[in-house]
């Protein structure tokens, strides 16, 4: 079942969508709900829901599926970090534990919405995703994820040992809905992982394209790391982190010692397709503009009680 957010005539609904369009549940019901009432819950209801009439896909405004409490974002795919990190070789620390970080459940975008350009960045990239949502006691479904990324703030950030923070936390798609996790069941592989193919072009032409099965641990250890020693909640989010073989242009920057292809610049078109799950397309615009930053001042380290009168 894929569990929709959508905006139509100037009001927020949650509803399921059919080959007919999206079929609205009774005012009031979230998709943030029907993940803490559980999928059983959640499929007894979209059932009932698809009774009703269905608003066409053409007549509304995706919005991000769900307004989750939290969002971490992996980095589970080996290729990804063998590209980013250090072409050529994998860090040893990254096969002892998933790695995640936390980013902005305030900046999701939807579906077709369009993404502005982080202040100050000149190097702007898109990651190609997949993320699960929490039930109460189990996942509740899957939807595609696109961590957009100013790498140039990033790099900075990182230097720092600390982040990354504002070269991630302009823009998170996700979308263009929720699909339950009974969905993709049938694509899962011998090893437990989900096979689903996944690709990413820029302005029409693919730039990348892997399989979500290439991950390095299956989405329920990504979760059953992300609970050890504190509390998840129904409707988090986990992100696989970005697949390999350029689900971004990072990576291949990485691999090929220069920006090409070149940075994401305003009018670029960016679309992502996840085999089960759907296609979101988002267009770049210019962001705002902003004055600079103003450096920390430097100051000599006195450790000396000032004289007081």
């Amino acid at each position: 079942m894929r569990l929709a957010t959508y905006e139509h005539g100037g009001t927020v609904r949650a509803g399921v969508v059919s080959g007919d369009g999206v079929h609205a549940f009774a005012a009031g019901v979230t998709t943030l709900d029907l993940a803490r009432g559980g999928l059983p819950a959640a499929l007894e209801a979209g059932a009932a829901a698809l009774g009703w009439p269905a608003v066409p896909l053409a007549e509304v405004r995706l919005l991000p599926p769900l307004e989750p409490p939290s969002i971490r974002d992996f980095v589970a795919f080996e290729e990804h970090v063998e590209g980013m990190v250090a072409p050529g070789s994998v860090p040893p620390e990254w096969y002892e534990a998933p790695t995640f970080y936390f980013t902005n459940p305030a900046a999701l975008v939807g579906a077709h919405d369009d993404v502005p350009v982080p202040p100050g960045s000149r190097s702007f990239d898109f990651e190609l995703e997949v993320a699960a949502v929490l039930g109460p006691d189990a996942i509740f479904g899957y939807t595609i994820m696109n961590d957009w990324s100013a790498r140039d703030l990033q790099r900075r950030e990182m230097r720092v040992n600390l982040g990354p923070a504002k070269g991630k936390d302009s823009a998170t798609t996700l979308g263009p809905w929720l699909v339950t996790a009974d969905e993709l069941e049938p694509y899962r592989d011998a090893d437990g992982f989900l096979a689903l193919a996944m690709r990413v072009a820029v302005n029409d032409v693919e730039v990348g394209q892997d399989l979500l099965s290439n991950m390095g641990w299956p989405f329920e250890e990504l979760v059953a790391y992300a609970g050890r020693g504190t509390r998840l909640r129904a409707g988090d989010v986990l992100g696989s982190g970005t697949c390999g073989n350029g689900g971004c242009l990072a990576e291949l920057w990485g691999r090929r010692g220069e920006e090409q292809p070149p940075p994401l610049q305003p009018g670029d078109v960016v679309e992502m397709t996840v085999e089960g799950v759907g296609t979101i397309r988002n267009t770049v615009v210019p962001g705002g503009v902003l004055p600079p930053v103003r450096p920390a001042r430097r100051r000599p380290r006195n450790r000396l009680q000032p004289e007081r009168t």
